[in-house]
């Protein structure tokens, strides 16, 4: 007798079979169990214990600052903000609150997905997760979900630890358009570590060796911060010459469009809108957002003209997290895995 065999497709089903249920099943079960990993692991405790004396030691710094200066500056409308981007010095080196989270964060969220993937292949259990009654698309977006929660609880108790702070050694009370100013900053904050977060998961999907992954997610994240602010200003100089006044506008445009593309910049000229409620325009002249809070302030902006005008931004960072999540996905179905 001639048995007839089906071929087995590329998600691990066999041709002509369909799915039982939602592919959602099980998906809050594998989110609430990696949110509860990420919570008690010593990795994350480093990371966040990196990211709270960083930051902490930045915003007490700014805290003196601001309590050292005269009265009129202390009667600022915006006090409360200015211990985000006040700008420190050490000798040569200037930094500020905002500046540590745009490097420490990325760093958060790479450690939180290069194994996330590839550790379940190495422990031999993805296998049988997925003996389960859960889909890969549960697993996937579980992992993802949990690393982003993990980010955003980190954050916001970072938050209100520097806004009780802040009240405590300033006798300040922010005003209700400051502190929505502070939650905006927040959640760019989190969809900016949810890039890297989809990051370092691509990484893991596409290789099987955590180390490997790691490398690869930190490899691009020191090419955006080291080399690409160099690139575009090269790349505009070679395709749009500036010959006239005309053509150095050009310039700068291209130059600013290209810088653009690095999460990096999409973050600061969000912050720098939030944060800044002087600033009125981003454009070429502010190229390096995080210099351009200590130019001359204007007439602030209400919180609603703030938001507008980094709504390109914000929507930018919000597309490339959901991008690179998806590239991550489709290369997560198209695997073959084995018991």
């Amino acid at each position: 007798m001639t048995v007839e065999r089906r071929p087995v497709m590329w998600w691990g089903r066999r041709a002509g079979s369909r799915r039982e249920g939602s592919p959602w099943t099980g998906l809050w079960a594998v989110t609430f169990k990696e949110l509860a990993d990420h919570l008690a692991s010593v990795r994350m405790r480093v990371l966040e214990g990196l990211i709270l004396l960083t930051a902490l030691g930045t915003v007490v710094a700014a805290i003196q600052t601001i309590r050292s200066v005269s009265e009129a500056a202390q009667e600022d409308p915006f006090l409360f903000l200015r211990i985000f981007t006040l700008t420190q010095s050490i000798g040569e080196l200037d930094y500020s609150f905002v500046l540590f989270l745009s490097f420490l964060v990325p760093l958060a969220g790479i450690g939180l997905g290069f194994d996330a993937v590839n550790g379940e292949h190495n422990r031999r259990t993805l296998s049988r997760i997925l003996s389960q009654p859960i889909y890969r698309d549960a697993l996937l977006a579980g992992k993802f979900l949990a690393g982003l929660l993990t980010l955003a609880i980190s954050l916001l108790a970072l938050w209100l630890l520097v806004t009780g702070l802040s009240i405590f050694r300033l006798g300040v009370i922010p005003g209700g358009e400051e502190v929505a100013r502070g939650l905006l900053f927040f959640i760019a904050t989190v969809a900016y570590g949810g890039i890297w977060l989809a990051v370092a998961m691509f990484f893991s999907v596409q290789f099987r060796q955590p180390a490997t992954s790691a490398l690869a997610a930190l490899g691009v994240w020191l090419f955006f911060v080291l080399f690409w602010p160099i690139i575009p200003g090269v790349v505009a100089q070679v395709l749009r010459p500036a010959e006239d006044p005309l053509s150095a506008v050009a310039q700068d445009q291209l130059r600013l469009t290209l810088s653009r593309l690095s999460p990096n910049t999409l973050y600061s000229e969000v912050l720098l809108s939030l944060l800044n409620p002087e600033l009125r325009a981003l454009g070429p002249v502010l190229i390096t957002p995080l210099e351009a809070l200590s130019m001359v302030r204007n007439a602030p902006l209400p919180l609603s003209q703030s938001l507008l005008l980094s709504w390109p931004q914000f929507t930018g960072m919000i597309a490339a997290l959901l991008l690179l999540f998806a590239g991550a996905y489709v290369l997560f179905q198209r695997q073959e895995i084995r018991a």
